[in-house]
């Protein structure tokens, strides 16, 4: 190899890294994406806002008034 040969595969390389390196910086993007952690925070669980009760049936009375109770509205029917 002669030098001039040597000289202009080095510089025909710095022109190549060059180039990349502009092209990355136009683009404004990392070559690898940043690795961030997601934590998440477990709050304790509230009885009365999640209404996780024990009592599995409804406490409904025995009887009612009827008599008390309005009709149920017509609404639009066509």
């Amino acid at each position: 190899m002669q030098i001039g040969e040597i000289i202009a595969n080095v510089f025909a390389t710095v022109l190549l890294l060059g180039l990349l390196a502009i092209m990355f910086f136009v683009s404004g993007k990392q070559l690898l994406p940043e690795r961030t952690a997601r934590m998440v925070i477990v709050l304790p669980v509230d009885a009365i806002k999640t209404a996780a009760f024990k009592n599995t049936h409804l406490n409904l009375p025995s009887s009612f008034n009827v008599g008390v109770v309005q009709p149920r509205p017509d609404g639009r029917r066509q």
